[in-house]
């Protein structure tokens, strides 16, 4: 009997372990779900208030260097600019989960402005259709006359894995990066931050501005309950499985 009983302890005892294991995992990753969803949260509302904020002047070039992604990205900015004649770049956009702002695949152009103190700036003047991008259009950049604009400050985007390799010489981009830009292009020494433009709006409709606004992802809540779901899961067929074990070497 003492014999028997050892042994269904023993047989129990790795299958108990694994459960317990996998439960323990499963609650860590549901409780990290829960915090990602308070940081997600706190984001949002950052971003929120940071672009429903009145524009303010666009910092000095004495404070570029104090600038910091965390701290400043997404700031409305207004200032005076010309652009510099013949200095464009394209970015290509998928795409958008906003059909009304892209209704397709098409290009962001990237321009380059010199302001009066001779600080250049690189401006995403927004969006143009894939069958346009090389329409006349593209002459309005070589008004170097000032412009007064609203913006928003944006750092360079991370290439991720999937992004395909920038063709300069085609003038084509895959991610957002306006210092990659500069260099390829010789435009020299530009702001660290580029400038997603608000307004003005070009009166002939194209590029059209990019809609400026929090696109965030925060599908943490629903994955904190499906790794709490598979901790539950994962005791209940444990101790319908002991129960079995049970019952049938009784039997």
């Amino acid at each position: 009997m003492i014999a028997a009983r050892g042994r269904l302890r023993g047989g129990f005892a790795v299958p108990i372990a694994f459960a317990a294991l996998a439960v323990t995992l499963f609650l860590a990753l549901g409780t990290w779900q829960i915090e990602r969803r308070g940081e997600k949260l706190a984001l949002i509302a950052m971003l929120d208030r940071r672009l429903s904020a009145a524009p303010v002047a666009l910092p000095a070039r004495n404070m570029w260097p104090q600038l910091d992604q965390a701290h400043d990205e997404y700031r409305r900015v207004k200032f005076s600019v010309g652009f510099v004649p013949g200095a464009q770049a394209l970015v290509y956009a998928g795409p958008s989960p906003f059909p009304s702002d892209m209704p397709g695949a098409g290009y962001w152009v990237f321009a380059l402005t010199r302001r009066t103190n001779g600080d250049l700036l690189v401006i995403n003047r927004g969006y143009v259709p894939e069958q346009q991008k090389d329409t006349k259009w593209r002459g309005a950049n070589d008004g170097t006359a000032k412009v007064d604009m609203i913006g928003v400050m944006r750092w360079p985007q991370a290439r991720s894995f999937f992004a395909p390799d920038d063709d300069p010489a085609r003038n084509l981009w895959f991610v957002r990066d306006h210092l990659a830009m500069a260099r390829a292009k010789d435009w020299g020494e530009v702001a660290p931050f580029y400038i997603e433009l608000e307004a003005p709006q070009p009166p002939e409709g194209l590029p059209r501005p990019p809609p400026v606004r929090p696109n965030l992802r925060n599908a943490h809540l629903q994955y904190a309950i499906t790794w709490y779901g598979l901790a539950v899961v994962m005791m209940v067929m444990l101790l319908f499985w002991m129960r079995s074990q049970r019952q049938g070497r009784v039997a």
